[in-house]
């Protein structure tokens, strides 16, 4: 099955190699179904070599979600120039966020979907991801607020919830635009700031919506 390396490689790129391979094929189909020996024959190694550099299947996958969460928060955050008004940086992360989750879908889903349903441990890697994100994006939305409206003043509960809608919201859109036809990053990141910073308006100028009265 797997081809046994024939030359030295850094043990840093033989990794990258295997966690490549690890990231296709859980991604595609499954953390179950996915076996190692499909995994060190897509990387070019062999199934002993991949246990001696990984040391199990759980492990390996564990590797993936934290790879692939650094990746993505990365992304993010090279995007965000602190220079900018803080609508556009909130723009400028949420594009870059749907552009790499686009071009890396086997990453997200195993980020995403497969973090998240196959055990509390590999839950929790993918929770932490969610909580530098919701986090940094809280800081955006309070800067945003005191920005356009100096005296608006709205509570850290209020803004840490908005800040979790918001990245809900953008793990779902990801979801649906990488298997919606015709629908681009771009596509995505507009609609998410349509549906989001209109609430985020009206919220800084004081219009908050009310419950209707059940009477």
């Amino acid at each position: 099955m797997g081809a046994v390396k024939s030359k030295r490689m850094p043990r840093a790129e033989r990794e990258r190699q295997m966690l490549d391979a690890a990231v296709e094929i859980i991604g595609r189909h499954g953390y179950t179904a996915a076996s190692m020996d499909d995994i060190a024959e897509l990387a070019g190694v062999s199934k002993p070599l991949v246990y001696l550099y990984l040391n199990s299947k759980d492990d390996l996958f564990t590797a993936c979600i934290r790879r692939e969460a650094a990746a993505l928060t990365r992304a993010v955050r090279a995007a965000v120039r602190p220079d900018l008004p803080a609508e556009r940086q909130l723009w400028d992360g949420v594009q870059a966020f749907f552009t790499y989750t686009a071009e890396h879908p086997d990453g997200w889903t195993v980020l995403h979907l497969q973090a998240r349903t196959h055990g509390p441990k590999f839950a929790a890697e993918a929770d932490a991801m969610r909580a530098e994100m919701a986090a940094f994006v809280t800081r955006l939305i309070a800067s945003a607020a005191r920005e356009s409206h100096p005296a608006c003043d709205l509570p850290a509960h209020e803004v840490a919830g908005l800040a979790t809608a918001l990245i809900g919201s953008a793990e779902t859109l990801a979801d649906w635009a990488n298997t919606t036809d015709g629908v681009t990053a771009a596509h995505a990141a507009t609609t998410l700031m349509n549906f989001a910073w209109s609430g985020l308006g009206n919220l800084m100028t004081g219009n908050h919506w009310t419950a209707p009265d059940p009477a």
